[in-house]
């Protein structure tokens, strides 16, 4: 399940990408109000985004935040990713913190690793699959 924190995220960035590039930063107040999202909790959510390069900040009287790269190069999962960490549900399928399950006799005949990787695989596609560009563009054609 999406945790309140990645919505938040989502949210703040889908606003973000409604700015052209080049364009002056966004105020966190700003973000925080339109986005729907909880300033305290916002801090937060843009320090890690920041961290791992999708967005840049800009101090000073005004300073605020934009996106560091095109929309349609940032997806839905490398927002997750920041947020939340691997997009599989059990460590044993996970790409980038593998672990062994304690309990498993055989991870070649788990059923339940099975099907795990197949909805990580099919997560991470759609996910990986919808940019921000793919996102803003969906909520145009819907409204």
């Amino acid at each position: 399940m999406l945790t309140q924190r990645s919505r938040y995220a989502l949210r703040a960035m889908l606003f973000l990408a409604e700015f052209p590039a080049g364009g002056p930063p966004i105020p966190m107040t700003r973000i925080a109000r339109d986005a729907r999202v909880p300033r305290k909790f916002l801090e937060l959510i843009l320090a890690d985004l920041r961290a791992a390069g999708l967005i840049h900040s800009h101090r000073g009287k005004l300073g605020g935040y934009c996106l560091s790269r095109p929309t349609h190069l940032i997806s839905m999962g490398d927002i997750i990713r920041v947020i939340e960490g691997p997009l599989a549900l059990v460590r044993c399928v996970s790409r980038t913190a593998y672990r062994a399950c304690a309990d498993c006799r055989s991870e070649a005949d788990c059923a339940i690793r099975h099907a795990m990787l197949r909805v990580r695989d099919e997560t991470a596609r759609i996910l990986d699959g919808t940019s921000l560009a793919d996102a803003h563009a969906e909520d145009l054609a819907a409204a």
